[in-house]
C-alpha cells in the first residue's frame, strides 16, 4: 500500500524536525485539546496526528491506546495534501482510498473521520488534528468550524513550546555573558507573548462560540485553559516591565509571599498525575530578590519532578529563618544521587549518566546556576541523598540580598 507525498515533502520534513516534538511525552496542553475535540464532536477517538517520512505519530489521542501507525494506513497523509480545508470521510468503507485499509477492515475499524490541517507560520501541513469514529456520522457547520479553531490552537502550542525550547537554550547563553535579563525581556518575551495572546484570543471564542451548549466538562477545561495563558501573559508583561532596567530582575529586592512564589513557580512546571507538591504549612513573608529565587525554586522543583521514579512522588519544601537568613530545604523521594556526585553536580557542564522519567539527560547546567544565584544572594547550597531514596537540597539566602550589579551572574 502506497501513500501520497505533498511536493513540498523534504522542506516539510525539516520543518516538523524543528519542533523536536516527534516521541516526546504525553502533555496535558495537547490532551486538552483532542478531549475537547472528541466532545465537540461526539466521537469516541480523537487525535493529533503528526506526519513522519514514513509514520504517522500521535502527540495525544483520546479513545486508542496506539502510539503510531504505518504512514500507508494514515488518513492523515491525505489530510495534509490540502493544507486549507478539512477532510472529511463520511463512510470510509465506501472511499476508494480506504476501504481496504487494515484501520477500516480492521481494528478500531474507522468508519467516519474529520481532520483538520495543522499548518505552521510557513505554511507546511505537518499533520492533522482528527476525530475519528466506528459509524457513518456527519458534522455540522458549527462542529467543522470549532475544530478548525482547535486546529489552529495546536499549531499555537507547538508554535509557543517550540519558542520555549529556543528560549530555554538561549537563556542557558544569556547567562554566561551576563546579558540574558534584558535580551529575555526585550526580544524574547515579545516572541512568547504573540502565541499566547492568539491563543487567548481563540480560547474566548471558542467560549463564547460554545456559549450555554457546552457540557461542564468542555467548559471546565476552556476555562482552565484561558486561566493559564493570562497567568502566562503575566509573567511576560513583568518581564516588559524590567526591560528598561535589565539588572533590576536580579537586583530587585522586594517584599512577598513564600506560598504565592511557590505556586507561581509549580504553574510552570509540568507535574504528573499522582506526584504530591507540599508546601510550608505557614505563609511566610519575605524580603529578597524574588526573581533570583523564584528561579532557584523552578531548578530544584523541575529537577525533583523529573527525577522522581517513584509511583506516588511526594516533594516538599521546608522553611525556617533567623534573624539574618532564610532557609529553605526541597525534600523529595525520588531516585537519589550517589553519595561520590553530590558535590560534582554543582560544577559547570557535569552530566550524570542518568535517564529523567521523560527519557531525557539533563544539561549539566541548573544546579550550576542555582549555586550561582544562592551565593550572590549571600548564601550557600548543599544536596543530601541516598539512592531509591530520594534527595535533600538545603541552601540559605541572606535576608535583604539581591544581586549586586556589578556582580556576574554565574
Amino acid at each position: 500500500m502506497s501513500y501520497p507525498v505533498p511536493a513540498n515533502e523534504e522542506e516539510r520534513l525539516d520543518s516538523l524536525d524543528s519542533y523536536d516534538i516527534l516521541d516526546t511525552m504525553p502533555e496535558n496542553d495537547f490532551d486538552e485539546l483532542t478531549h475537547l475535540a472528541s466532545e465537540i464532536c461526539q466521537t469516541s477517538i480523537s487525535a493529533i496526528s503528526l506526519i513522519d517520512d514514513k509514520r504517522q505519530w500521535f502527540k495525544s489521542i483520546v479513545g486508542l491506546s496506539s502510539t503510531q501507525t504505518p504512514r500507508e494506513q494514515a488518513f492523515c497523509a491525505h489530510t495534509i495534501l490540502k493544507p486549507g480545508e478539512i477532510m472529511v470521510i463520511p463512510d470510509a468503507r465506501q472511499d476508494s482510498r480506504f476501504a481496504s485499509n487494515p484501520l477500516v477492515t480492521g481494528n478500531p475499524n474507522i468508519v467516519f473521520y474529520a481532520g483538520v490541517p495543522l499548518v505552521n507560520e510557513d505554511g507546511f501541513a505537518l499533520g492533522s488534528l482528527c476525530v475519528i469514529d466506528t459509524m457513518p456520522k456527519q458534522l455540522t457547520p458549527r462542529q467543522l468550524k470549532s475544530l478548525r479553531i482547535l486546529g489552529k490552537q495546536v499549531i499555537t502550542q507547538m508554535e509557543l513550546r517550540r519558542k520555549l525550547a529556543r528560549l530555554e537554550r538561549s537563556n542557558q547563553d544569556l547567562l554566561e555573558t551576563n546579558s540574558f535579563i534584558q535580551k529575555f525581556a526585550s526580544t524574547a518575551a515579545h516572541d512568547i507573548k504573540n502565541p499566547l495572546s492568539s491563543m487567548l484570543l481563540t480560547s474566548q471564542a471558542l467560549q463564547q462560540r460554545l456559549g450555554k451548549a457546552a457540557d461542564e466538562k468542555s467548559k471546565g477545561l476552556l476555562e482552565l485553559n484561558v486561566t493559564s495563558v493570562k497567568r502566562l501573559l503575566t509573567l511576560v508583561d513583568e518581564m516588559l516591565e524590567y526591560s528598561s532596567k535589565p539588572s533590576s530582575l536580579l537586583t530587585n529586592q522586594q517584599s512577598f509571599e513564600l506560598v504565592a512564589l511557590l505556586k507561581n513557580v509549580v504553574n510552570l512546571i509540568e507535574v504528573p498525575y499522582g506526584m504530591k507538591i507540599n508546601f510550608p504549612p505557614l505563609d511566610h513573608a519575605l524580603m529578597c530578590s524574588a526573581v533570583a529565587l523564584e528561579q532557584i525554586f523552578l531548578n530544584l522543583l523541575t529537577n525533583a519532578v523529573r527525577y522522581n521514579d517513584k509511583e506516588q512522588g511526594v516533594i516538599s519544601v521546608q522553611f525556617r529563618e533567623d534573624a539574618d537568613h532564610y532557609y529553605f530545604k526541597v525534600v523529595d523521594n525520588g531516585m537519589g544521587i550517589a553519595e561520590k556526585n553530590l558535590e560534582k553536580i554543582f560544577y559547570k557542564e557535569v552530566t550524570l549518566n542518568v535517564i529523567d522519567r521523560f527519557n531525557q539527560k539533563g544539561t549539566g547546567l541548573g544546579l550550576y546556576t542555582v549555586k550561582g544565584l544562592v551565593e550572590k544572594l549571600k548564601g550557600t547550597i548543599r544536596a543530601e541523598s541516598q539512592i531509591g531514596s530520594g534527595s535533600t537540597f538545603s541552601f540559605s539566602v541572606k535576608k535583604n540580598a539581591g544581586v549586586d550589579e556589578e556582580d556576574d551572574l554565574l
